[in-house]
């Protein structure tokens, strides 16, 4: 759309005909000009010159108008874009281990399909933050780094599928990744001015990768990083038919994490239950605030001020003639 910055300025459209009518005529100086020839002048010379004074004054009368439409700075606004503003640094770990793909949390929806749902809303919602993603299984990955795109962050969630990063589950590197992810960014680690949060969900126990999740969790401690750890996965219970639900996830380890870190632990058994860890973690840590928004705008007065330039010099040269 456009917008123009300084409408004010239309105000001085009249002055120069406030100028012409309230201010005296110019005097002669001297004794007059004596034309010998002015008697020869014919009735045509006179309209001719009547003409040009009209061209001089519309031409004059154009420049003005353009003038001002330059000196009221017209402008095009962009669409708004969303501007980012400093809060906190969160990073999710999302296990993505074979067991995820087990179908015991919504109907038909692998647990990585609930995950992928819940936890692309509370990204969503995080409008101030600084979000990142970290796949893990066999071996983290960082998906996506620390960023305010969150509509990305989202994306890469909802593209991540089971085994992609290996069927066993290595919380301990995962914690590591993040450390290391959070301690390399501006504004992260040790003494710094943000909060550094990591969110970190899996169904089962530690059984890949080379650092203990618990000396894991000191490390985080001691950077100020603060872990939530999720376990997902319906409740194990003991059937007619044998064992169901869950029975791998290794609570004690999870628990200890949260502690040591000053963090917290939940327990997400079906779909409505993780939405509610989320919105807990919502209140435990609430976003940085409203999003701000930005309109890009590009300024327009070039091309009336130009234009004015070209029309200033055809005015000037009727003058000359004239």
């Amino acid at each position: 759309m456009i917008h123009i910055a300084w409408p004010w300025m239309l105000l001085f459209l009249p002055l120069p005909w406030l100028l012409g009518r309230w201010l005296p005529e110019a005097k002669p100086q001297g004794d007059a000009l004596f034309l010998p020839f002015a008697a020869n002048l014919s009735e045509g010379g006179v309209v001719t010159l009547a003409a040009r004074s009209r061209r001089q004054r519309f031409l004059f009368v154009l420049v003005w108008i353009l003038l001002l439409a330059a000196a009221i700075r017209p402008q095009w606004l962009g669409d708004p874009l969303p501007v980012p503003t400093t809060g906190r640094q969160l990073m999710l770990a999302v296990d993505v281990s074979g067991s995820m793909a087990t179908r015991d949390m919504a109907g038909n929806a692998t647990r990585l399909d609930v995950v992928q749902a819940v936890a692309g809303d509370f990204i969503r919602h995080r409008h101030g933050d600084q979000v990142g993603l970290i796949l893990f299984g066999t071996r983290p990955y960082l998906q996506a780094p620390l960023t305010a795109d969150l509509d990305t962050v989202n994306q890469f969630l909802q593209q991540s599928v089971v085994g992609i990063a290996g069927t066993q589950t290595a919380i301990g590197d995962a914690i590591g990744l993040a450390l290391k992810r959070f301690r390399a960014e501006p504004g992260g680690g040790p003494g710094k001015h943000r909060k550094m949060i990591l969110i970190l969900l899996t169904d089962g126990g530690n059984d890949a990768g080379l650092m203990d999740p618990i000396e894991a969790a000191r490390m985080a401690a001691a950077a100020g990083l603060r872990i939530y750890t999720i376990g997902v996965g319906a409740a194990a219970q003991q059937g007619f038919f044998g064992a169901s639900g869950n029975d791998d996830l290794d609570e004690g380890t999870l628990k200890a994490i949260a502690r040591i870190s000053h963090g917290e632990y939940f327990r997400a058994t079906d779909a409505d239950a993780l939405a509610k860890v989320y919105a807990r973690i919502d209140q435990l840590e609430p976003s940085a605030g409203r999003e701000q928004w930005y309109r890009p705008h590009s300024e327009w007065f070039p091309w009336p001020l130009a234009l004015a330039l070209l029309f200033s010099l055809p005015a000037v040269f009727v003058r000359v003639r004239t």
